[in-house]
């Protein structure tokens, strides 16, 4: 059973579930143990955390101690059911669903990323292909056509359902040559696997998805030479590249049956909290839920793509950035769900293990971010191939540890070859 106590009521041999305070706000190399002397108690007061969850089945329980459980214990939070959240992050509102739709039971049994990779490839051709042609339809002045997009919109989401690695580290490993399609494609991926992480609706999932590959359909009507241009743009190019979100809103607002879901993704990606985003200004609550999610998931995105102008930046390197600007810009709760999701190193990163070995990230493990599942493929010190071999990083019988994520095309690794 979790239970939220104040951290004064602690003692060794409790299990801590979850602190009530940032990944990166911690003094811990993990986010769950079980407290085996005093001064982990003390390191945790003495950084302001007040409160935490323990899991009196891993652990002792308040009353083992002695300690009067109803003094001690809050009740539970108000959207913990709703969200399915068992406080293992921080609190968020409620999202307004169908509640028939909520209801409904999707049965879809995880399977292990090699299995999943084959499908994979084939759902991200078949999104890539798709995006393409609704862009070039959509330049041409052609409405969307949403009964075509249905199918791979669910073959995306089943495969998001079976293994949420699979979509997304293919995505970041293609080439970026049609950067605005793949990136929609990516954005979608992302939010679907963000909101199956929330413990979102069938039919919220769906229209986010739908969201993410049409977010930034208005680019179609965006010069070239603004949206890859290296440096820094003119007052009027910014303002043609703001332009993209209300002629977006046009184009998406008119295809039939588009559920409000999806055009709210549409016209609030690029709202920030402290309302110096665009296109309205929109601040805080003003901005919807999914709103907010979908403006983390799409600067994610572009900062781990290659552009003709930069090279991709890390995935953990991006979290943190993201990370420092969720003070202004993002919701400071769902950036850390966010990365709850896909990890500090998400699955296909290539990380530089302490014993000189370089290995691909397989599987995250959401109890330590910091020490995932892993592939070795390569001994960096010799410049050799190794046989590959897989490590969990969160046993404690395996003393590896990450030292840092690496670029793939530094090292020449094929990454695909692997997963």
């Amino acid at each position: 059973m979790i239970k939220r106590i104040a951290s004064e009521h602690l003692r060794v041999g409790m299990f801590v579930h979850h602190m009530e305070c940032g990944w990166m706000d911690h003094p811990f190399l993990v986010n769950q143990f079980k407290i085996s002397q005093p001064g982990e108690i003390a390191k945790l007061k003495q950084h302001g955390i007040a409160w935490v969850s323990i899991d009196t089945a891993r652990g002792l329980d308040l009353s083992s101690e002695g300690s009067d459980e109803e003094a001690s214990v809050t009740p539970p939070l108000e959207n913990e059911e709703a969200l399915d959240l068992d406080l293992d992050a921080p609190t968020l509102p409620p999202l307004q669903v169908d509640t028939a739709e909520a209801m409904q039971a999707v049965v879809v049994l995880p399977v292990p990323l090699a299995e999943e990779m084959g499908v994979a490839r084939q759902v991200l051709s078949e999104a890539s292909a798709l995006m393409a042609t609704v862009m070039d339809e959509a330049r041409m002045g052609r409405m969307v056509d949403l009964e075509r997009m249905e199918p791979v919109v669910e073959k995306m989401i089943q495969s998001v359902l079976r293994n949420p690695g699979a979509l997304s580290c293919l995505g970041r490993m293609r080439q970026k040559d049609q950067y605005t399609f793949e990136h929609s494609v990516n954005v979608s991926v992302l939010l679907a696997n963000f909101c199956h992480h929330m413990g979102m609706d069938r039919r919220t999932i769906r229209d986010a998805t739908i969201g993410g590959l049409l977010h930034d359909v208005g680019k179609v009507h965006t010069p070239d030479a603004i949206l890859n241009k290296a440096g820094p743009l003119t007052d009027d190019e910014f303002a043609q590249i703001r332009n993209h979100v209300g002629q977006g809103v046009d184009m998406v607002g008119s295809i039939h049956g588009i559920s409000d879901q999806s055009l709210t993704i549409v016209a609030q990606h690029h709202e920030h909290m402290d309302g110096g985003g665009y296109p309205i200004g929109l601040k805080g609550e003003q901005i919807s839920q999914l709103g907010q999610m979908a403006a983390i998931v799409d600067v994610y995105e572009a900062l781990t793509s290659s552009r003709s102008y930069r090279a991709a930046m890390e995935p953990s390197q991006a979290l943190q950035r993201i990370f420092r600007w969720s003070t202004q810009q993002f919701n400071h709760a769902l950036v850390q769900r966010f990365i709850q999701c896909v990890g500090i190193y998400p699955v296909g990163t290539l990380v530089l293990l302490d014993s000189g070995m370089l290995a691909i990230v397989t599987e995250i493990n959401p109890a330590n971010l910091l020490r995932p599942q892993v592939r070795v493929v390569l001994d960096s010190r010799r410049d050799l191939v190794v046989t590959p071999r897989d490590l969990n990083l969160s046993k404690p019988t395996v003393k590896e540890r990450i030292v840092s994520s690496e670029p793939a095309a530094k090292w020449k690794i094929n990454m695909e070859l692997y997963l």
